[in-house]
C-alpha cells in the first residue's frame, strides 16, 4: 500500500508544472487527498487537499490562485503555475483521515515518496 507522487522536475520561474499523486494496493477515490511541501532547512507545509468526491477542496491561502488540485478516479493532480523559486520543495502527497480533507499534517496516516520540484530565477 503506497502513493506516488511524480510530474517534479526543474522549472524556471513563471513556469508550470504538474504533479500527479496515484496509489498501489488500495482505490485512491475512496479517500481525500492532500499535498504538502518541505524546503530545505523549514518544516513542512500544506499545500492544497482534495475530497474523495473532488467537490472539496482547500488551500493554504499563500498559493490560493497560483495552485489548483484536481482529481479523477486514479489520480490527483497539482497544477502549478507561475511558479517562484520559493516554491522549490520536496512535494508529498498523502491519504487522508478526516473527510472531506484537512491542511493539518496529522490527519494524513499514509505518505508518498516526494517529488523534488526546483524553480530557477
Amino acid at each position: 500500500v503506497q502513493l506516488q507522487a511524480s510530474g517534479g522536475g526543474l522549472v524556471q520561474g513563471g513556469g508550470s508544472l504538474r504533479l500527479s499523486c496515484s496509489a498501489v494496493g488500495f482505490t485512491l477515490n475512496y479517500y481525500g487527498i492532500g499535498w504538502f511541501r518541505q524546503a530545505p532547512g523549514k518544516e513542512r507545509e500544506a499545500v492544497a487537499c482534495i475530497s474523495k468526491t473532488g467537490k472539496v477542496t482547500s488551500y493554504e491561502d499563500s498559493l490560493k490562485g497560483r495552485f489548483s488540485i484536481s482529481r479523477d478516479m486514479y489520480t490527483v493532480y497539482l497544477q502549478m503555475d507561475n511558479l517562484e523559486p520559493e516554491d522549490t520543495a520536496v512535494y508529498y502527497c498523502a491519504r487522508g483521515l478526516m473527510p472531506p480533507c484537512t491542511l493539518t499534517a496529522r490527519d494524513y496516516n499514509l505518505w508518498g515518496q516526494g517529488t523534488q520540484v526546483t524553480v530557477s530565477s
